[in-house]
């Protein structure tokens, strides 16, 4: 399946626990100031790029402990990223989590959730989520794998499950 990429990192350790392949999405519709990556606010800059072409990358390397979607957000393209996701869940050569940041709230994402944007498509396909929108006011060094107090890390398997959102702590990060 086609997506507009940004880029792609196929060695992480920043992008959230463990060793990472992150895929940076083209197009954001928030705006956020002081994205660190204002470059893939236009969703028509980047580059077309294929979810099986990306997924045959990321499974060549069986170092790998996790794949994050990033941006741009990924849930501007949730569909392809959820048929991304998928295929990384089913494959059976070595198991990844998989990591999406997203602008938009864990809450506003259930609430706006229509077949045509597919945002449950990928939610359901995510194991954990960052949400919210990055707040410069309130940027914080100190934070595990987040820009600012505002933004969480969240379990989005156990969400789904009890219907509220369920944020992993600091510590419990550190642990992962």
């Amino acid at each position: 399946m086609k997506f507009r990429c940004a880029g792609l990192t196929p060695e992480s350790i920043v992008d959230g626990p463990g060793y990472r392949f992150t895929v940076w999405t083209q197009g954001c519709p928030h705006n956020c100031e002081g994205c660190h990556n204002p470059q893939t606010h236009d969703p028509a800059g980047g580059f077309e790029a294929d979810t099986e072409e990306v997924f045959r990358q990321i499974i060549s390397d069986p170092l790998l402990d996790g794949v994050t979607l990033s941006g741009g957000d990924p849930f501007y393209q949730a569909k392809p990223m959820a048929d991304l996701a998928r295929k990384i869940h089913a494959y059976e050569g070595f198991k990844l989590n998989v990591i999406a940041y997203t602008g938009f709230t864990y809450e506003e994402l259930i609430a706006d959730a229509n077949e045509e944007n597919g945002f449950m498509e990928l939610l359901r396909e995510c194991d954990y989520i960052i949400d919210g929108r990055f707040e410069l006011a309130q940027r914080s060094l100190e934070l595990k794998f987040r820009g600012s107090p505002n933004q969480r890390f969240i379990d989005v398997k156990k969400s789904l499950d009890k219907g509220v959102p369920v944020v992993i702590d600091d510590e419990t990060l550190s642990m992962m």
